[in-house]
């Protein structure tokens, strides 16, 4: 039977309690995971938006710089 939100209580946590378990499962992840354990969906996704991104050059910005102006507000 495949974890759910219910089955895990996730749903009865606060939305500060989710947002740090969010953070919690993301720092878990590996830096680096082998070609084969990631879906080719995700694979062509990221390509699609590398090209999206290259065909309009100017528009959007880093996620580190957007990154670096949300800590800075802290």
């Amino acid at each position: 039977m495949p974890a759910t939100l219910e089955s895990l209580g996730i749903d009865r946590l606060s939305v500060d309690d989710r947002l740090r378990l969010i953070e919690l499962i993301w720092e878990s992840l590996p830096r680096t995971v082998d070609r084969g354990e990631v879906p080719d969906w995700h694979v062509a996704e990221v390509g699609k938006r590398r090209a999206d991104a290259e065909a309009r050059p100017g528009e959007g910005r880093p996620w580190r710089e957007v990154l670096a102006e949300f800590q800075g507000a802290e």
